[in-house]
C-alpha cells in the first residue's frame, strides 16, 4: 500500500472526511472505469461509483492492510454490479467505446480490414454480452484492469482455479465465435442444458 494511502485511510478512520475524499480522487477514475465496464450506461456507472466510494467508506475499519487498496476497493465495486445486472439484466457495453481494446490495426485502413475488424467487434461483443455477471467481471479485471488471477479470486472469493477456468473458457469462446466455429454463447449454453436425446 502506498505511504499516502495508509495516512489517508489512517485519518478517514479517525472521520476525517478530506482525508477520504482525497481517497475518492484518486481512485474515482478506476472505479468508474469498471463500472461502465460492467454496467454499460454511465448513469448507472456514477451510481455504481458513488455506492462503492460509500460501502468503501462505512467498512474503512474493516480494510486489510495487507491487502492493495485498489484491489478492494474494484472488488467492492465488481460486487456491487454483479448484484445490479442480476437484478436488472441491464444491456453491456459497446467495444467501440473502448478504443484502448484493440482488434485491428489502424495503419490498414483498407475497406476488407474495417469489415474485419467490424466483425470481430461484433463478435466479441456479443460473447462478452453473453456471459454470466462473475465471468464478465472477471474478464473485465483480467483485460482491462490486469488484475492477477489471485486477486481475482480474492474479489470475486472464487478460488485460482475457478478463475483460470472462467477465463480459460471465455477466452475458448471467443476464439470459436470469432473463427465462427461456435454457436452464439447462449445457444452453447442451451444445448448443454438440454437433456440428451
Amino acid at each position: 500500500m502506498l505511504d499516502l494511502d495508509r495516512i489517508w485511510i489512517e485519518k478517514a478512520c479517525l472521520g476525517d472526511e478530506e482525508a477520504f475524499t482525497k481517497l475518492v480522487e484518486t481512485y474515482q477514475n478506476p472505479v468508474y472505469n469498471m463500472c461502465y465496464r460492467m454496467l454499460g450506461d454511465p448513469g448507472s456507472a456514477e451510481d455504481a461509483a458513488q455506492e462503492t466510494f460509500w460501502r468503501v467508506y462505512q467498512n474503512i475499519k474493516r480494510y486489510d492492510s495487507q491487502r492493495s487498496l485498489i484491489t478492494w476497493i474494484l472488488s467492492i465495486a465488481a460486487h456491487y454490479c454483479i448484484d445490479q445486472q442480476r437484478k436488472n439484466r441491464i444491456p453491456i457495453f459497446e467495444l467501440d467505446e473502448f478504443p484502448d481494446f484493440d482488434l485491428g490495426d489502424p495503419l490498414l485502413p483498407t475497406p476488407e480490414h474495417q469489415i474485419s475488424v467490424n466483425e470481430e467487434d461484433t463478435a466479441l461483443h456479443n460473447l462478452i454480452n453473453n456471459l454470466q455477471p462473475i465471468d464478465r467481471a472477471a474478464v473485465i479485471l483480467k483485460y482491462w484492469h490486469e488484475c492477477s488471477e489471485e486477486e481475482i479470486s480474492q474479489m470475486l472469493n472464487l478460488s485460482i482455479s475457478a478463475v483460470k477456468s472462467r477465463l480459460h473458457r471465455a477466452r475458448k469462446q471467443l476464439a470459436a465465435y470469432i473463427t465462427g466455429t461456435n454457436l452464439t454463447p447462449e445457444k452453447e449454453r442451451r444445448k448443454h442444458e438440454s437433456p440428451a436425446i
